[in-house]
């Protein structure tokens, strides 16, 4: 028996292991990374500190994947968290406004990294999970940054892209910086992603959720705003200096994969995302059809007692909607497999039916 706790955060969760759980919790992919990524393992020999802004073989790589890049606009970092960190301190340290605008819902984590860089939130609110421009609009103005976050985690909505090319020309204008989280960038059924362009924009992307190295942590940002690029790599000598270089090597050999890996991890998520998505339709819950990413934000009654009450009474974890700024509904992963999935929601019917 589960000893009862309360239920306050992701963190109650994060780890959790028991073969008797039904995990929607963690946004962690279950496939595995390509095997490439093993091959220099038995060879491997460096050991010393590496460049903080990471290595260079790295960078080049991922440079000749973004128009007009150099390795020199990249850093690599200790996974997208600490990509996110850096730019926030970085904008805390330079002169002007003080306020971040941020989407609402959002990633649990973004108020969090906001305050501890000793910035202010400011939110606009989604309409049907994407951004609504006119309060964008209004309340732009105000923020010294804004972050996008395209597929988004938790709502697996996609921005359209003439919303996204309206946010580039109204930030560009104002000389405001855009934080545009795309680590779900390769994870999008609908269309090609779209990459916000402006000299201002700073690209966060990391090799977790496309190549399932989530535990490696190697992410990066990007920019060709050279002076950003330069505080960056400065707040980081300080802080973690280089990124573990072992996974820095490893995700270069992912750079190398075939684009049909990533169409084949594609292919099995959108199976998954129909199937969950149908099968939470089919119990009554009201939800958004996820477009990108691999989350469904549906709505329910007391969101916090079901979250705490699935967990104890039937052995499924999914996430409480208000640690997304969106009390009401629960989010959960389909990184897990279509049995798991058809179990869980087997089990979330049998809760719901009881209320």
């Amino acid at each position: 028996m589960i000893e009862q706790k309360n239920i306050e955060s992701p963190s109650f969760f994060i780890g959790l292991d028991d073969k008797d759980i039904i995990s929607f919790g963690s946004g962690q992919p279950d496939l595995s990374p390509p095997k490439e990524v093993y091959n220099i393992l038995p060879t491997y020999s460096a050991f010393r500190y590496g460049r903080i802004e990471g290595d260079k073989e790295l960078r080049i790589a991922l440079a000749a994947q973004y128009p007009k890049a150099a390795a020199e606009n990249f850093v690599i970092t200790n996974g997208a968290s600490e990509a996110l960190d850096l730019c926030f301190r970085v904008l805390a340290g330079m002169k002007g406004k003080k306020k971040i605008l941020l989407p609402s819902p959002y990633y649990y984590s973004y108020p969090f990294i906001v305050k501890f860089a000793g910035l202010e939130s400011l939110y606009t609110k989604l309409k049907a999970g994407r951004i609504d421009i006119n309060d964008f609009s209004a309340k732009i103005k105000k923020c010294a940054a804004v972050l996008i976050n395209s597929p988004s985690n938790p709502t697996g909505r996609i921005e359209a892209i003439g919303t996204l090319k309206e946010i580039e020309r109204i930030t560009k204008q104002l000389g405001i910086y855009v934080i545009s989280d795309e680590v779900y960038k390769d994870l999008i059924y609908e269309r090609e992603n779209y990459l916000i362009k402006g000299p201002r924009v700073i690209t966060v992307n990391s090799f977790s959720k496309t190549f399932a190295m989530c535990g490696l942590r190697v992410g990066y940002l990007y920019s060709l705003d050279a002076d950003f690029i330069r505080r960056v790599i400065e707040m980081k000598t300080h802080v973690s200096m280089n990124t573990n270089i072992l996974a820095q090597a490893m995700a270069l050999e992912a750079t190398r994969v075939p684009r049909s890996y990533v169409d084949s991890q594609i292919a099995v998520w959108r199976e998954r995302r129909d199937f969950i998505y149908d099968g939470l339709k089919s119990i009554g819950l009201d939800l958004w059809k996820p477009e990108g990413a691999f989350y469904v934000f549906p709505k329910v009654k007391n969101a916090s007692k079901a979250v705490s009450d699935l967990f104890y009474k039937q052995k499924v974890i999914v996430y409480d909607g208000a640690w997304f700024g969106s009390p009401g509904r629960i989010r959960l992963s389909y990184a897990l497999d279509k049995e798991k999935i058809r179990e869980g929601i087997k089990r979330i019917n049998s809760y719901l039916t009881r209320q």
